[in-house]
């Protein structure tokens, strides 16, 4: 069985027990305003298990199977991998949590900033390759869909109209590709080249 499956285990059976227990989720749920001390950071990670519906948690997890087995395989370590989906949960949830940090009506939660870390880590290595997902059922490259995420996303967080995380996508794609950056350096150039020159 494979880590990725195993991940998406683990967040179906928490999700799924929260979704019926309102104080498991407070519990795990991202709450800037009431993180006062040390011992309530460890909601930077729970908050990545717990969804807020069956179609948030499908489209994440389904997300997560779609790119995480592909990344999983690509790295060939287990421990590299788990470190960077649950590193990305962490890390993208840092921005949100210090720009609402006096805000008692923000609360976030969902996978979605580890996913992301996880499908730009995919777009460093193969930026010129095609990315077919359920809303663009023909493939665009990789590297054109990034550009129009990040664009999308940063609109999207501007204006605040959703319920949407759009800075935990943002923070989440930007640390992705840092995480590829940082195991391996030396393909800063070769990716650079490659978005260059893809043919």
């Amino acid at each position: 069985m494979s880590i990725t499956i195993i991940i998406i285990a683990i967040t179906v059976l928490i999700s799924f027990a929260a979704f019926s227990n309102a104080s498991l989720s407070d519990k795990l749920i991202l709450y800037p305003r009431q993180m006062n001390s040390p011992e309530e950071y460890y909601r930077f990670l729970t908050s990545g298990f717990i969804h807020g519906d069956w179609n948030h948690l499908f489209f994440n997890m389904y997300t997560l199977y779609m790119f995480g087995e592909l990344t999983e395989q690509f790295i060939g370590n287990p421990i590299i991998y788990v470190v960077l989906y649950l590193s990305g949960v962490i890390v993208s949830s840092i921005y949100p949590f210090i720009k609402n940090r006096n805000n008692s009506y923000y609360k976030a939660l969902g996978a979605s900033g580890g996913v992301s870390s996880v499908i730009f880590f995919v777009i460093y290595y193969f930026p010129w390759s095609k990315m077919s997902i359920i809303f663009i059922p023909i493939g665009i490259p990789a590297i054109i869909f990034a550009a129009l995420y990040l664009t999308y996303s940063i609109i999207m967080s501007k204006r605040g109209a959703d319920n949407i995380g759009h800075d935990a996508h943002i923070g989440g794609a930007l640390y992705g590709m840092f995480f590829a950056f940082l195991i391996d350096p030396t393909h800063g150039v070769g990716f650079i080249n490659t978005v260059l020159h893809p043919y």
